[in-house]
């Protein structure tokens, strides 16, 4: 079978020795860095369900309103279809891509606290120009404020929530991610849906409440330790074991801190982390976590539905007050699954997530194309069965993703660098998924209106492709000790070729793992 992996967390010289409790400390560090999703989650609730308000198009896009109003109970694939107006939406992530360089350094040489604070104050300028916009251009320039708010944000909570968890419960508590980019946007969508009603201000107060999350997030990093990696790789060698020592709730650490300071050795030698990246030794992390993973990951269509809910069930012929509560119900279903998610990742793993969702994704998708292709016409109203019928489905593939590719398309590329790399790696994890995430916002309206079902359709064949992938490059990473991934190439099927023990700086190899 494709793949590899250990059984347990025992793979290598002194993880067996790792010893940990759940302390409070422990929780209310993983809580606040958590709130960075919340960040990213609010923005992609709430940019969606503003787009689609009267209000908001009548000052800024008056051909758009226009438009939308002569169709409006009627199914138009057309309906939204204007590259200034998608160009809201998608700007965040051209800023957020081009910002996640300066966060690398930033986490890499000040640590993960202090990338945490910064997209914290970006996010809260942000949320304060777009809320007192007067014209696009200060729209577009809010909006890059807090795409460079999100590059930090998505660059350091990823790693400081994984490096601050054990590794029985890595997966658990690295989904405390997604669960909060979740909640951010199942609590937008409900914001959305009142503010709808405040004429002719009530899209200015959903986007000026951003500030909210990003004020929490900034008080509670004030209080944030620094994760002991971090620590041991800025030379702080006594601070981190004071760290580690209290969120583990115990002065036993020996072993663990051992295999930190092993790591920060090899970290030290390495003094271009980028171009280190690209040595072959480091071929895995480079096509599966740095390219391949966050590229899928948005190449799902998932967030699609997410920016566009509110926008897409209007052009099938809901309401505005219907689409914004449609939008709530599948944000309430990303919730739900994130939950699943959290419950069961470190017991099943990655993979088998991975690829029972995959499979289920794409028979949802396929199931849209067909209903839309046999009941949706243009200028025609949609039949209320068929109608009730897609938000189904679309919640169906929305627990899907909300259990897969939306939580582990963050938790998996964080467990897969070396600290030598890491803060390099994770910084071409967000660079590489804003990309796609731009692309996917500014393209998928245009790619609605020309090849309407069709575009269900691509997506699908996309899942199919990207569950193939996943099949057979990706090891399983479960209650692997973070320090210790990196002896999984060295037994898997086919990265083996790339990572022998000769070139692993840490003299350890994988050759006692049973194969897989």
């Amino acid at each position: 079978m494709a793949g590899g992996g250990f059984s347990d967390d025992k793979g290598g010289k002194r993880a067996h020795l790792y010893e940990y409790k759940i302390t409070g400390y422990f929780i209310f560090a993983c809580v606040v860095a958590a709130m960075g999703g919340s960040l990213f989650g609010y923005d992609l609730g709430v940019s969606g369900g503003v787009t689609s308000m009267d209000d908001f198009l009548k000052e800024f896009f008056p051909k758009v309103y226009r438009r939308k109003h002569a169709h409006l109970k009627e199914t138009d694939y057309c309906k939204y279809d204007n590259q200034i107006l998608t160009l809201f939406t998608s700007s965040l992530y051209f800023a957020a891509l081009v910002s996640t360089f300066g966060a690398s350094h930033v986490t890499r040489n000040k640590g993960r606290r202090a990338s945490i604070l910064c997209g914290a104050v970006s996010f809260f300028l942000g949320a304060i120009l777009n809320a007192f916009a007067k014209n696009i251009a200060m729209l577009i320039l809010g909006r890059c404020l807090l795409g460079v708010g999100i590059g930090f944000g998505n660059q350091a909570v990823p790693l400081y929530l994984s490096e601050m968890a054990p590794a029985k419960v890595r997966g658990a508590v690295n989904q405390m991610f997604q669960l909060t980019t979740c909640l951010g946007i199942l609590i937008a969508n409900f914001i959305n849906y009142a503010t709808d009603k405040i004429h002719p201000w009530g899209w200015r107060l959903s986007l000026g409440l951003a500030t909210v999350p990003a004020t929490v997030m900034f008080i509670g990093g004030l209080f944030l330790p620094e994760t002991p990696n971090s620590l041991v790789e800025q030379g702080k060698l006594q601070e981190a074991r004071q760290v580690l020592e209290k969120i583990r709730g115990t002065t036993k650490v020996d072993a663990e801190f051992a295999d930190l300071k092993d790591a920060s050795d090899a970290a030290r030698a390495i003094k271009d982390p980028f171009r280190n990246l690209l040595k072959r030794k480091n071929r895995p992390q480079l096509v599966i976590a740095a390219l391949g993973i966050p590229a899928f990951q948005q190449l799902t269509g998932m967030n699609s539905i997410l920016f566009y809910a509110p926008v897409i069930f209007q052009s099938l012929g809901f309401g505005s007050g219907a689409s914004l509560y449609s939008s709530a119900i599948t944000s309430g279903a990303l919730v739900l699954a994130t939950f699943i998610s959290m419950a069961f990742v470190d017991k099943f793993g990655r993979r088998a997530f991975f690829l029972e969702a995959g499979v289920e994704m794409i028979c949802v998708l396929v199931a849209v194309a067909v209903t839309l292709a046999l009941k949706f016409g243009e200028g025609e109203e949609l039949p209320k069965g068929v109608g009730i019928f897609l938000v189904v489905i679309i919640c169906i593939f929305v627990v899907a993703y909300g259990r897969s590719w939306g939580p582990l398309g963050w938790l998996v590329p964080s467990e897969l660098f070396p600290l030598e790399t890491r803060s390099a790696g994770q910084s071409m994890v967000v660079c590489v998924n804003m990309i796609f995430t731009a692309l996917i916002a500014q393209c998928f309206l245009v790619s609605l209106c020309h090849l309407k079902y069709g575009i269900f359709l691509l997506f699908a064949g996309l899942i199919f492709i990207m569950s193939c992938f996943i099949f057979f490059l990706l090891p399983e990473t479960k209650q692997v000790p973070i320090e210790e991934i990196y002896l999984l190439w060295q037994n898997h099927w086919f990265w083996k070729r790339y990572c022998t023990p000769e070139e692993n700086e840490h003299g350890l190899d994988a050759k006692s793992l049973p194969p897989i």
